[in-house]
């Protein structure tokens, strides 16, 4: 195989685990001219940034070598990349956003395989298809979640937002999808929690101070995955329910995506988890 070279991009990427995930799935299928890089890049550079790797030019801080084979994608340019790219998967365009770009006959495809890193994440952790599921957040994390709902047979869902009238993108993506959507502000949240599944798609454990109400579901997937656990997944933990990961759902969308970039179905997936858990107990210190 022709070596190649690929990067994540967003802001801030500083703390962003992708390298050690695709480099260690290089590392372990035998690529070893292949190179993975990180670059900061916001909504306004991202034009330029893609030109330049389309030429071929060196672009700063992203690896030199051979083609380029793809691009991760974190926020905030997941729906910024869609008008940039030749084609853009079906799954994309109903998302409303690409979190990777694969260089393929001289052109540049997005895809969105967050979808798939939830639908794993929830598989592995033994999650079955809810009757009722309830969405925290309406950002781009918040869109795939409800892909996956509707993948997993969910005709309808809840959205819970702190502002109704800021939910537009993320109604318009449900309708798409065809998922019946109703919308809901925090403070309504404890008159919502009769579902089986809740999605919190919010930073940094902005939904530990819901753990109190949370602590009776039966299944939670926080997006966060450090620090980890939260106080919410601690609270579902202590009640006796399931309790899903960022990093699953990070693992197992990159996981999709080094099989797009390469074309390998036989991507070492032990081998990604060991290295991401790996940074992430050297950042916490343990």
């Amino acid at each position: 195989m022709v070596d190649k070279r690929a990067a994540v991009l967003g802001s801030p990427i500083k703390h962003s685990l992708s390298p050690y995930l695709h480099r260690a799935a290089y590392a372990a299928m035998g690529l070893d001219g292949w190179r993975y890089g990180a670059a900061e890049c916001d909504e306004a550079r991202l034009p330029a940034l893609l030109a330049a790797i389309g030429s071929g030019e060196p672009v700063p801080g992203l690896p030199p070598g051979g083609p380029w084979a793809g691009l991760s994608l974190t926020m905030p340019l997941k729906r910024a990349v869609l008008p940039l790219v030749d084609t853009v998967s079906a799954l994309a365009v109903e998302v409303g956003g690409a979190n990777t770009v694969v260089f393929r006959d001289g052109a540049a495809h997005g895809d969105n395989t967050d979808v798939y890193g939830i639908e794993r994440a929830l598989a592995e952790a033994g999650v079955p298809a809810p009757s009722g599921a309830l969405v925290l957040g309406g950002g781009a994390t918040a869109a795939s979640a409800l892909a996956a709902l509707r993948n997993l047979g969910l005709g309808a869902a809840t959205l819970v937002v702190r502002d109704r009238s800021r939910a537009g993108e993320t109604a318009a993506v449900a309708e798409r999808l065809g998922v019946a959507l109703r919308v809901e502000q925090f403070d309504k949240l404890e008159a919502l929690l009769d579902v089986d599944l809740v999605i919190s798609t919010l930073p940094g454990g902005a939904a530990d101070v819901f753990a109190p109400s949370l602590r009776g579901v039966p299944a939670l997937f926080d997006v966060v995955y450090s620090p980890w656990p939260t106080s919410a997944a601690q609270a579902v933990l202590r009640a006796g329910g399931t309790v899903v990961g960022g990093f699953e759902m990070l693992l197992h969308q990159a996981v999709r995506q080094v099989e797009l970039m390469t074309g390998h179905a036989d991507v070492p997936v032990e081998a990604m988890r060991a290295a991401g858990e790996a940074e992430i107990a050297r950042r916490a210190g343990l």
